[in-house]
């Protein structure tokens, strides 16, 4: 396992990051939710990414149990608050003091930990001033229950804002963590240099697109049972974004530069996200112990210039480029 500097901090975090949305407290048992956690570990993953909306709560729950007894310094923790926890009231989501203040104590207690290394603002806020969120933010910081602060799916005006109100009150925030795969580049126009003249990294989730960049899905042919995209409850985008012919015979040419580099195609999926030198960590998620194993061993991996190339060819006009796009990731709240 490699490890990476997390924006212009001194923190190092794992390549690969393990995450636990939509497994942990909802499609797992806990046990197994547990043995992906320790398969995380024994891959030297350190790194882990979660959110207080994550199973409307129960996954932080699940993950501080899979980490109960393990050495807190070798771990590093993330947590997001924004979207709508509990019964939903109407102070239930948002980035106000009063949300903020509330979800870090939340987190804290069902992660049965002391402090989170990284607290993460899981969307923009349009119903919030800024500078409400980012003292929050910075009180946060002081009281010792975070140490870095983060966002999600912010544009690159909104993470120049942010920037220059945690340099005036001089709070480290050093993350975004967008979607962002070899299908799904919005970032890659604005969002990224914006970030490298902040000294803000990206922690990117669904490097494989939802399971598509794995190969698993066929064109011409139904999801196979078991799969995401057969699942109602989350197929929903995926089947919306991904699931078109057009784009399964794309993704299906990228399986001979798999083969080329000795990686299976959710290797090179995680593997190419990790070339861009932006990019701090590639947030996997696993139901089974192989599926962390065969991902972590992405780590590491150098894909060669004209491989790079042959995938953008391979892929051609199916990738989706539009930084506009981002900014549709951020419900209004107005």
């Amino acid at each position: 396992m490699k490890y990476r500097h997390l924006g212009a901090s001194g923190l190092k975090i794992s390549e690969i990051t393990f995450g636990n949305w939509l497994t942990h407290g909802g499609q797992l048992a806990d046990d197994a939710a547990t043995a992906c956690v320790h398969a995380a570990q024994d891959a030297g993953i350190t790194t882990f990414d979660t959110a207080d909306m994550y199973a409307n709560t129960a996954a932080e729950t699940v993950l501080g149990h899979a980490l109960k007894g393990q050495r807190r310094e070798s771990l590093e923790i993330f947590t997001k608050a924004y979207f709508p926890v509990g019964p939903g009231g109407p102070n239930d989501s948002g980035l106000s003091r009063k949300h903020l203040m509330e979800s870090i104590d939340g987190s804290l207690r069902r992660l049965g930990m002391d402090y989170v290394d990284l607290y993460q603002a899981h969307r923009w806020d349009n119903a919030t001033p800024v500078e409400e969120t980012m003292v929050a933010f910075a009180d946060i910081v002081r009281s010792g229950k975070a140490l870095y602060i983060g966002v999600s799916e912010w544009n690159a005006e909104q993470l120049r804002a942010g920037a220059a109100l945690a340099k005036e009150l001089r709070i480290p925030f050093v993350s975004n963590q967008p979607q962002y795969s070899a299908l799904w580049r919005p970032i890659e126009a604005e969002v990224v240099p914006a970030s490298r003249e902040l000294g803000i990294s990206q922690i990117v989730w669904s490097p494989v697109a939802q399971g598509v960049l794995t190969g698993k899905y066929l064109p011409g042919r139904s999801a196979p049972e078991g799969s995401r995209a057969r699942d109602e409850s989350v197929g929903g985008d995926l089947n919306n974004r991904w699931m078109r012919d057009e784009v399964l015979e794309r993704v299906q040419l990228l399986a001979p530069i798999a083969a080329e580099l000795s990686l299976t195609m959710a290797q090179l999926a995680v593997a190419w996200v990790l070339q861009n030198d932006n990019v701090a960590a590639a947030i996997i998620g696993a139901s089974r112990p192989e599926q962390v194993r065969e991902n972590a061993a992405a780590s590491g991996v150098v894909i060669p210039a004209e491989l790079m190339a042959r995938i953008d060819d391979a892929l051609g006009e199916v990738v989706e480029r539009n930084p506009r796009r981002i900014d549709a990731e951020s419900p209004d709240r107005s």
